[in-house]
């Protein structure tokens, strides 16, 4: 299995939907009210129900995974830019853009909705070759 290099692009992409948020903060343990009480959402800061921050980093986790190689991530920096709400699609993009050395790279990551970007930063990987 070949490994990543320096111009690797992935994309992936899931919508958002109350069911979806339900079962993160059953998963995760958070039930923080802005994303799973719509009354208690609708009169807060975004005026409804959201996405957890951490859904959309997911996203882009499942677009580093789609990168030739085994994938490891090792670190990751970003931003939250907007909220993502129900029956919204998070499109996530990677790019390859820096070999730090060793199996490790730099990776810059984007999650936008609609065009409009929700998420931004970059991560370290490794990309490695598969040994069975």
């Amino acid at each position: 299995m070949p490994v990543a290099a320096v111009g690797d692009t992935e994309r992936a992409e899931r919508t958002v939907t109350t069911e979806t948020i339900n079962e993160y903060a059953a998963v995760t343990g958070d039930d923080n009210p802005l994303h799973v009480d719509a009354d208690y959402a609708s009169e807060g800061l975004f005026g409804g129900r959201v996405a957890h921050g951490m859904f959309t980093a997911g996203v882009v986790s499942a677009a580093l995974a789609a990168l030739p190689g085994d994938i490891v991530y090792v670190a990751q920096e970003f931003s939250f830019e907007a909220p993502v709400r129900p029956d919204e699609t998070v499109v996530a993009d990677v790019e390859v853009v820096e070999h730090l050395g060793d199996d490790r790279l730099r990776v810059e990551t984007t999650a936008t909705v609609d065009g409009e970007t929700v998420l931004r930063g970059e991560a370290t990987i490794l990309s490695v070759p598969h040994e069975p």
